[in-house]
């Protein structure tokens, strides 16, 4: 049991580091990169992310090589809209703030994104898919929404619903685990949202803990889109490396082509995880992890449902071929007996009441974000726009890699 808690801890202490982060730390690390495993998952990284391991990165690409995404719509949007009230998140390159409109004193989560640490990461097309795939969620009730978005000199904004549920990384912390009843209740839900964006030819790839959030409610709301694959058609598949280690498929680490069954191994690692605590295959040592996914057989211990087990057997299938998910997506996870108690349809309408209600009092209630967050001063530069006089060639080059990002619904979409 000791082990057991001291696995958990250090999990939760290493879980925020992204895919990149976690290899740019092994790449500086001497005595790591002198192990034969750890060198032979370093090779598994793809040309394209190779100025992780350089300590020296190359300045941000020309504008020749910046995506372009048509005109800009110029909208009126500014930063100065807004009352930036508390950091409610943290990523590779900015924060996200709830922050109150000035005008109709609505409460939004703003994502704050700096261009520069953007580009220098090359993660600009990342950036460009999240906004594309905010876009086309036509209100499905399991994914969050976008209001709009603009740009300053060197920020990118998205304004976002504001979700304060909390993310079910922060109560599987708090809980340990849940029993089967919520797990499936969960599980649902996210599977419904995966099948939509499925039907879109969108692939998630990075289904975790930290990017389901849990509504007033305590419906699930799918967020953060910055890895998902567009016009990737039923049988179409994808290379690229990326994710979060303790949820890569076996096909990622194998550096195969894959398709949108990823998105199906990653719900069951999330239904394993909801079960047991943690998630399937892990090890505090990456490198042992990656060998657990890539030839550990699948052990489930006998405190679930026969369906349950049944399930996850499917789910967590090495081969993807042979993956739940892999002939008729969506519908066969749909139709598994884990599921016959859910009706669908009402599912989908939020008819099925949620097995825990976080008992938000109003926007100001931020009981169920990580202090860690919240405690967090608000940067000053957030709402206003840089002095003219301090905007570099770098910044402006920075401008130009984002036309086209700016976005403002039109009139139609709210009737």
């Amino acid at each position: 049991m000791k082990d057991k808690t001291t696995a958990l801890t250090s999990f939760m202490k290493q879980r925020r580091m992204g895919l990149n982060d976690f290899i740019q730390r092994l790449a500086t690390n001497s005595y790591a990169c002198k192990h034969p495993e750890v060198q032979s998952i370093l090779n598994l990284t793809p040309p394209q992310d190779a100025e992780l391991m350089n300590t020296n990165p190359s300045p941000p690409p020309s504008p020749s090589q910046q995506i372009n995404l048509g005109p800009s719509s110029n909208p009126s949007a500014k930063p100065s809209d807004f009352h930036f009230l508390k950091v409610i998140g943290k990523g590779s390159f900015g924060k996200v703030l709830l922050a109150r409109h000035r005008a109709d004193d609505q409460f939004y989560a703003v994502k704050v994104l700096q261009k520069k640490a953007i580009l220098k990461k090359k993660e600009e097309k990342h950036i460009m898919s999240e906004r594309n795939v905010l876009l086309k969620n036509v209100k499905h009730p399991f994914l969050v929404g976008l209001h709009y978005s603009f740009q300053t000199a060197d920020k990118l904004y998205f304004i976002l619903d504001y979700i304060n549920g909390g993310e079910l990384f922060y109560h599987l912390q708090r809980e340990r685990c849940f029993l089967e009843p919520r797990a499936r209740f969960y599980a649902a839900e996210i599977a419904s949202a995966l099948g939509y964006l499925h039907s879109l030819n969108i692939v998630y790839r990075d289904l975790k803990p930290e990017n389901i959030l849990l509504d007033s409610q305590g419906h699930i709301i799918l967020t953060d889109f910055g890895l998902c694959k567009e016009n990737i058609e039923p049988n179409g598949t994808t290379s690229t490396f990326c994710g979060t280690p303790e949820y890569l498929a076996p096909e990622v680490l194998h550096k195969q082509p894959y398709d949108r069954t990823v998105d199906w191994w990653c719900l069951g690692a999330v239904l394993y995880e909801m079960l047991y605590g943690l998630p399937p295959f892990y090890s505090r040592n990456t490198a042992e992890m990656y060998d657990n996914i890539l030839n550990k057989p699948l052990q489930l211990k006998p405190n679930i449902s026969n369906a349950a087990r049944h399930l996850l057997e499917g789910l967590l299938q090495k081969d993807r071929t042979k993956r739940l998910g892999c002939t008729e997506d969506f519908i066969e996870i749909k139709n598994h007996i884990f599921f016959s108690p859910i009706n669908w349809d009402d599912l989908n309408a939020k008819k099925i009441t949620p097995p825990f209600n976080p008992n938000v009092t109003g926007p100001n209630d931020l009981r169920h974000f990580d202090p860690e967050f919240t405690d967090e001063p608000v940067p000053s530069s957030i709402g206003c726009s840089p002095d003219s006089a301090l905007v570099t060639a770098s910044i402006k080059e920075a401008a130009e890699a984002f036309v086209g990002f700016s976005y403002a619904p039109s009139m139609d979409s709210y009737l």
